[in-house]
C-alpha cells in the first residue's frame, strides 16, 4: 500500500475558489473530469493508497499521482496545464485559506482530520 503524502489539501483549495468565483467550476470540472477519465483508461486504483482521514478518500490527487507515475500523456499534459493553473488559484485565494489548507493536508496525512 502506498502512502499518500500531501502539502496542501486540493480540495480545500478547490472549495474556497468555488465560494470566490462561480466561473471557476467552468474551468476545473472540465480538467478534473479529464484527469478521472484518463485513470479509468489506465487503470488507476486510488484505493492503493495508504489514506488516514475521510477526507482525502474521494480526493482527486489520489488519481493525478498515479497518473503522473503511469502516463507520459499524461505528464505532458499537467505539465503544460498545471502552472497556468496554479497561478489562477493563487489570485483567487488568500493567503489565510492556503495556510488553512496547507495545514489541514498536515493533519489529514496523520490521520488528524
Amino acid at each position: 500500500m502506498k502512502k499518500l503524502v500531501c502539502r496542501i489539501c486540493t480540495v480545500k483549495l478547490v472549495e474556497a475558489a468555488y465560494g470566490r468565483a462561480w466561473w471557476f467550476r467552468l474551468v476545473r470540472e472540465p480538467l478534473r473530469l479529464g484527469m478521472l477519465l484518463m485513470g479509468r483508461i489506465y487503470g488507476v486504483r486510488p484505493g492503493d493508497y495508504e489514506v488516514l482521514s475521510e477526507a482525502c478518500r474521494s480526493c482527486p490527487r489520489l488519481v493525478k499521482l498515479e497518473l503522473k507515475e503511469r502516463s507520459a500523456l499524461f505528464r505532458l499534459l499537467n505539465a503544460l496545464v498545471n502552472p497556468a493553473f496554479d497561478r489562477l488559484i493563487e489570485r483567487l485565494l488568500t493567503e489565510r485559506e492556503r495556510r488553512e489548507a496547507e495545514d489541514f493536508a498536515e493533519k489529514a496525512v496523520r490521520g488528524r482530520k
